[in-house]
């Protein structure tokens, strides 16, 4: 319990020293920050241009421009961020150790040449490239996925966490694999090509020629769609499930009220998400089946959460917790949506094409992003104060969690992103570019708030601000 103490302190630690127990198990603080400033000046790259380009929101999701702007906000924003947070709370939430610094510190560099290659090559349709590109995003994905997964081999007691994790990384291997062979079967590679270049690189294109050449076989926006969900649900739902029954929690002062359900969610979304793949991919009817078998894990998901809730003992939440349970409540709605568009003789017609904009803004920007903003007020904190007070805890008096940014911005940020969110989906739904536009102008400005808050936070690590204890001053 030491280790994950600093976490979720809301009083002014002056008495203890927590932190000096968890210092072998965390990593520099510089590691998952990079990694989460990237993100951030992607997701504020990604809504500077839909304010310039609002018809990126209300025109069909397949085209150059669109699919770029996608990738830009999966791969730079959410994929660097959670990769960022990873870093940060596997060893918190598993009381272990990373296995290396070193090879996260190499995917880093891999990960930022490979996303921003690849965004900037779908947007010229340059695909040959894009599978170049992703080549190196998976070589840094491979690097990840090794190093957690030797992180994993370490944990002495499994659970519920390690299993999410464990699965999140599977399906994060296949989106990885399954993008490139998307990328691959859209270009063509000549007998000749490669000849004049290292082996290595050869292998890689004769690779991808196959790869190419087995996934033109499926229709494209079924593979499309079918990509999507292995990473927007296999990896990302699957970690902020996992993660979440550790830190909702140690948020709130509770604990699991019912592991079997626990379990049973997470084994039923690893069901729901294998068949939903296959049968989207295969065009097949049964998508709708597993759709709803998806929702039936979300559904278990929630009621455990509402019984962790339920039986907490700190009774205020504050705004990060709330941003999160926020975000988990657009579940309820995405399921459903997710469920309509299933259907298996749905018309396909434009307002169906703007209803899959929809579930897809939603699911982004809406579930995932809401609920990585609430965690970054919880993360980042704890990375500023571990750094910088944890070696000074009982020889001076240093600042709480909550003291190191502004809850009255984090609070501001909250309201104006419900609002925006509300106003771009009306905007997608009516095609409306104006209407589209002031909402992700309101998204702006809680982006605004966040940077403004996540600057308070790291002038701490610059300027630490430490004072005497009572009866201490003189002597120091």
């Amino acid at each position: 319990m030491e280790a994950i103490l600093p976490l979720s302190a809301t009083v002014s630690p002056v008495t203890t020293r927590p932190a000096a127990a968890a210092e072998p198990t965390v990593p520099s603080i510089w590691l998952p920050l990079s990694f989460i400033v990237t993100g951030l000046l992607a997701l504020l790259t990604a809504v500077g241009w839909m304010i310039a380009q609002p018809d990126l929101l209300t025109t069909y999701h397949y085209n150059q421009n669109i699919i770029a702007l996608t990738h830009l906000v999966v791969l730079g924003w959410i994929c660097s961020v959670v990769i960022g947070a990873t870093y940060q709370l596997v060893p918190v939430a598993l009381e272990t150790k990373l296995y290396s610094e070193r090879l996260a510190k190499c995917q880093f560099v891999f990960h930022l040449v490979g996303f921003v290659g690849m965004v900037w090559m779908f947007k010229t349709w340059n695909m040959k490239q894009v599978g170049h590109f992703g080549s190196i995003l998976g070589l840094g994905a491979g690097l990840f996925i090794y190093n957690l997964a030797r992180t994993l081999l370490r944990v002495q007691k499994w659970n519920i966490v390690a299993t999410a994790l464990a699965s999140s990384l599977a399906w994060f291997t296949l989106s990885i694999l399954a993008g490139l062979s998307i990328a691959a079967g859209k270009c063509s590679y000549d007998s000749t090509e490669g000849a004049a270049v290292a082996s290595g690189v050869r292998t890689l294109i004769a690779g991808l020629r196959s790869m190419g050449a087995f996934m033109s076989r499926f229709d494209a926006i079924s593979a499309m769609h079918a990509h999507a969900h292995l990473g927007l649900i296999g990896l990302f739902t699957m970690l902020v499930v996992g993660v979440s029954y550790k830190l909702v929690p140690m948020f709130t002062l509770s604990e699991i009220q019912n592991r079997r359900r626990a379990g049973l969610s997470i084994a039923l979304l690893n069901a729901g998400l294998l068949g939903a793949f296959l049968s989207i991919l295969l065009r097949s009817p049964f998508k709708f089946v597993f759709g709803m078998v998806v929702c039936a894990a979300l559904g278990m998901y929630g009621w455990e959460i509402a019984a962790v809730l339920k039986a907490r003992k700190r009774a205020a939440l504050d705004w990060g917790v709330r941003s999160f349970i926020t975000a988990l409540c657009l579940l309820a709605p995405l399921g459903l949506l997710g469920a309509v568009l299933a259907w298996p003789r749905l018309p396909l017609n434009v307002f169906t094409g703007q209803l899959e904009n929809l579930y897809g803004f939603l699911g982004a920007f809406g579930f995932v992003t809401l609920a990585i903003i609430g965690m970054l007020h919880k993360i980042v904190p704890f990375l500023a104060w571990f750094k910088t007070y944890s070696p000074h805890v009982g020889r001076f008096r240093v600042p709480t969690l909550a003291a190191l940014y502004s809850e009255h911005l984090q609070r501001i940020g909250y309201w104006t992103w419900l609002t925006g969110l509300a106003a771009a989906g009306a905007g997608i739904l009516l095609q409306s570019d104006v209407v589209a536009r002031l909402g992700v102008i309101a998204l702006s400005f809680t982006l605004l708030m966040l940077a403004v808050n996540i600057a308070k936070i790291l002038s701490h690590v610059l300027q630490p601000k430490l004072s005497p204890l009572p009866g201490r001053a003189k002597s120091s």
